[in-house]
């Protein structure tokens, strides 16, 4: 059985980043578009410099709707490994990201009855998909989870297209042994890990433990 790659999202302070990046998290996530859970490029590029990644540890930065001036201004503060668009951005509207950037595309899906079709739309376009919650006052992060019996459905469709998909919503300390059970290629994780708001030693060690950092998704 395949061990998913963990992407734990929503960091927002040194302390967060610290603790994230000394577990077993492949993938450390920042959340650029308006959230609770909202940083700066400044404030992400000080704390990097201060907390020292693993090697094949990466850099994911969440945007929803983003204006290129605004994706060029955080790649050219933050060291960004992957974008993920997290809204419902249009085929032209990532080509044209693509085509002034050079950094792979992650696109969340947003779980309701036309996702698989929204899914086909981007083939060929995006290097990995992040299946989310629908929630109509909130992108993400609101721990809330969908019917996990469609993750098969998402999963076949992305290895027909032959990328990632990673499952996102409200994974926990309590289920996340469920949702591996699937063997998505990764999970996406961010309140799940957080006890006031901050980033929790117990939480995260209990979601990422085990993992490894070998990443092929960027």
């Amino acid at each position: 059985m395949q061990v998913p790659k963990v992407k734990v999202c929503g960091n927002r302070s040194l302390h967060d980043v610290r603790l994230t990046s000394q577990s077993d998290a492949s993938y450390i996530g920042f959340v650029f578009a308006p959230s609770k859970r909202n940083v700066s490029s400044e404030q992400v590029a000080q704390w990097l410099q201060h907390i020292p990644l693993l090697a094949d540890q990466r850099v994911v930065g969440v945007f929803v709707h983003p204006t290129i001036e605004q994706l060029e201004h955080v790649c050219r503060t933050v060291p960004l490994h992957i974008i993920q668009l997290h809204g419902h951005e249009t085929v032209a509207e990532i080509l044209h990201v693509k085509e002034r950037l050079s950094i792979p595309i992650w696109k969340a899906i947003h779980h309701e009855e036309e996702s698989l079709t929204h899914m086909r739309l981007y083939e060929g376009i995006v290097d990995a998909y992040v299946v989310d919650t629908k929630e109509e006052q909130s992108w993400g992060g609101t721990g809330q989870r969908f019917d996990w019996q469609a993750i098969p459905f998402y999963l076949e469709e992305a290895r027909r297209q032959g990328v990632p998909c990673f499952i996102a919503g409200g994974i926990n300390a309590d289920n996340v042994a469920e949702v591996k059970g699937y063997q998505p290629d990764g999970i996406d994780v961010a309140s799940g890990t957080e006890t006031d708001g901050k980033k929790d030693y117990e939480k995260l060690n209990k979601i990422v433990g085990g993992n490894n950092h070998v990443c092929n998704f960027s």
